[in-house]
């Protein structure tokens, strides 16, 4: 009987089954909580004390940044910069710095950089993603059929979901695991090869002639493999 935790899992697992174009299941899972979490920061959420001392407190990357704009929703992010802003200034200005340069404050201040409330946020619940989906895998039959018929899994992703299972998996069905999961990318890596090496080719006078049968696309195609696909495509 399908549970409230798996429900995500599974809906992405049969989109990317019964669409290629699709992609890595773990890909869509990850547009779908970047969407859920961008509206929920924005939403009624913001003005949570607990969250609202989350995001002061680690900000947002570029990227989210630039998507949250794209929202439209200038109030709510005016009133979640002008409390960050406040922490921004505390890091600042402690006077530690005029002794030493080197003091705990900036570190903080590298950390800040680099922190997004959103990221930390999806990575978390993309982590729980793929435990779900090694649980689905060692206690359904269905959900082992939905794997082997995946279209691929992009490389970051697949590194994650392979090193966990290795991890959570009885020695006897993490083989068969492996053996299903490495046999599904070879043969995505072959055919990608191919439509590469032939869109190389089709710039030699020599093929001009020939059709350019699936590479057209080959090199998003292969970047999108090779490093997960991340942005909202809707």
């Amino acid at each position: 009987m399908e549970q409230i935790f798996t429900i995500p899992v599974n809906e992405e697992f049969d989109a990317c089954r019964d669409d290629s174009s699709n992609g890595c299941p773990f890909c869509k899972l990850y547009r779908r909580l970047q969407r859920d979490e961008l509206d929920i920061i924005l939403g009624a959420s913001m003005m949570e004390p607990d969250i609202r001392m989350k995001t002061n407190e680690l900000g947002f990357c570029n990227k989210h940044f630039g998507m949250m704009l794209v929202r439209k929703r200038m109030l709510g992010m005016g009133l979640i910069l002008e409390s960050h802003l406040d922490e921004v200034k505390k890091k600042i200005t402690k006077r530690a710095l005029l002794k030493d340069p080197s003091a705990p404050s900036m570190e903080m201040l590298g950390k800040l950089c680099d922190d997004c409330y959103v990221c930390s946020r999806i990575n978390k619940n993309l982590d729980a993603m793929i435990s779900t989906a090694v649980y689905l895998y060692e206690n359904e039959d269905d959900f082992r059929s939905k794997f082997k018929a995946q279209p691929y899994f992009c490389l970051p992703h697949y590194t994650k979901l392979v090193t966990y299972a290795s991890k959570k998996m009885n020695k006897r069905l993490f083989k068969e695991f492996f053996d299903e999961a490495e046999g599904l990318m070879e043969k995505y890596i072959d055919t990608l090869k191919g439509d590469v090496s032939w869109f190389c080719k089709k710039f030699d006078y020599r093929y001009d002639e020939e059709p350019w049968y699936n590479s057209k696309d080959s090199v998003p195609r292969a970047i999108k493999f090779l490093t997960g696909s991340e942005e909202d495509e809707e």
